[in-house]
């Protein structure tokens, strides 16, 4: 076996792309307009005691500058079918939230319908870490969604969805 020393990040990307990750929206108003961004660095299960949860950012991120100052953070982990909303949330340009069945709570903090689970959170810590910075999320209630809503997979650069065999 040889190991690749040559890290250059485009080819850093496609084998870090061979570790499938679940993929979370998260979203809250802010001066009264929604803002969001999508996370496929997403972490469940940092800490149990206190809760937290932890994503990464890039630091070039626009939107997380205005979405950190939310007290209530609403994070939906994307469900089978949400492709094309993570492409819309993640997108640079137009109406990031047009025609989405969003839920809002009281604290601020939105949800994507048809989420395999929501987590509502707060900032808890941010670490710079190289080109990104790592931020760990304080949960402070969630909502399971049952066996409805199977969770999106990104692998190897796309989207995938968890399948259960047919056995016969």
């Amino acid at each position: 076996m040889t190991l690749v020393t040559d890290l250059q990040p485009a080819e850093l990307r496609r084998a870090f792309g061979r570790f499938p990750s679940g993929i979370a929206a998260l979203c809250a108003e802010v001066d009264g307009a929604p803002q969001g961004i999508v996370a496929s660095s997403f972490t469940v299960g940092v800490s149990l005691d206190p809760p937290l949860v932890m994503f990464a950012v890039q630091n070039s991120s626009r939107t997380w500058p205005v979405l950190k100052r939310a007290g209530r953070i609403g994070v939906s982990v994307l469900g089978t079918g949400h492709d094309g909303v993570c492409r819309q949330i993640a997108s640079r340009d137009g109406d990031r939230f047009a025609g989405l069945s969003l839920h809002q709570a009281d604290t601020g903090a939105l949800f994507l319908d048809e989420a395999a689970l929501w987590l509502e959170c707060s900032v808890e810590n941010e670490v710079p870490a190289g080109d990104h910075a790592v931020v760990l999320l304080r949960v402070h209630g969630y909502s399971t969604h049952g066996d409805r809503h199977e969770p999106l997979v990104f692998h190897g650069s796309a989207f995938r969805n968890l399948s259960v065999p047919a056995f016969a």
